[in-house]
């Protein structure tokens, strides 16, 4: 909840919604392939969503498309492999459908251990934040001030792609678009200042995901789609709540 809405931020203020939803779709493609191959997903996901996102940004800098198309190429070539390894492997295990729509119960203490270490190499690389929030607002001047644009460019999507690996056990692939873009949206809703954006939604996502898990439990739910549920809630609210004020 917490690395999804943090990085959640940068996707909502830099309108790149497509690209989460692309790299969560191409994390079905490495999914499948570690099941294929007999080895644990998440190990398997997290390098292929990686290159994934790295050709995404290459694309964009050397090739004369827009950013959507490349993220739809790789997004269309991601699932077809995934879909070739599936039907090489014969079978669709528990695993596969846990990645596909989520499931509490498939998180595992190895994923847990390398949420940890994702979310403590955030807090220590919290310098970035102001670079990429710099060229989030003004790319042009920040690359005249000797801001290195595309290296940052690289960082935040890797740490992006890494983020929908982890999270896709838990709200599913066909859900991790929307963790990261709701709290985001909400908070942009309730803030003023895009530091404040980035915290706010950091903060709803980890309310969410509790507060989701604690709906799910209740009423029997699947905890993915409770998450959202409870998440879009809270940003309909929020619309609401400013609507009135206006």
């Amino acid at each position: 909840g917490f690395l999804a809405s943090y990085y959640g931020a940068f996707v909502v203020q830099r309108g790149m919604s497509f690209l989460g939803s692309g790299l969560a779709h191409a994390t079905f493609g490495g999914v499948a392939l570690g099941l294929l191959l007999g080895a644990e997903p998440l190990w398997v996901a997290i390098p292929f969503t990686l290159a994934v996102a790295m050709g995404i940004v290459w694309v964009q800098g050397h090739g004369r498309l827009r950013h959507d198309t490349a993220i739809g190429i790789f997004f269309a070539v991601s699932m077809a492999l995934g879909i070739v390894f599936l039907s090489m492997r014969r079978e669709l295990t528990a695993d596969a459908y846990a990645y596909l729509f989520g499931s509490i119960l498939a998180v595992s203490r190895a994923d847990l251990i390398a949420a940890g270490v994702v979310v403590a190499a955030t807090l220590a690389t919290r310098r970035m934040w102001g670079r990429w929030a710099y060229a989030t607002f003004d790319r042009e001047l920040a690359t005249a001030d000797r801001v290195p644009v595309r290296a940052d460019d690289y960082a935040l999507v890797g740490a992006l792609a890494v983020t929908i690996v982890l999270a896709v056990k838990l709200v599913g692939i066909v859900l991790i678009a929307a963790l990261l873009v709701i709290p985001a949206a909400t908070a942009r809703q309730v803030t003023r200042t895009f530091f404040a954006m980035t915290w706010v939604s950091a903060a709803l996502g980890v309310l969410g995901a509790v507060g989701g898990l604690a709906v799910a439990w209740a009423a029997d739910l699947p905890g993915g789609a409770a998450i959202i549920l409870v998440e879009a809630m809270v940003f309909f609210f929020a619309l609401a709540w400013k609507g009135a004020r206006a």
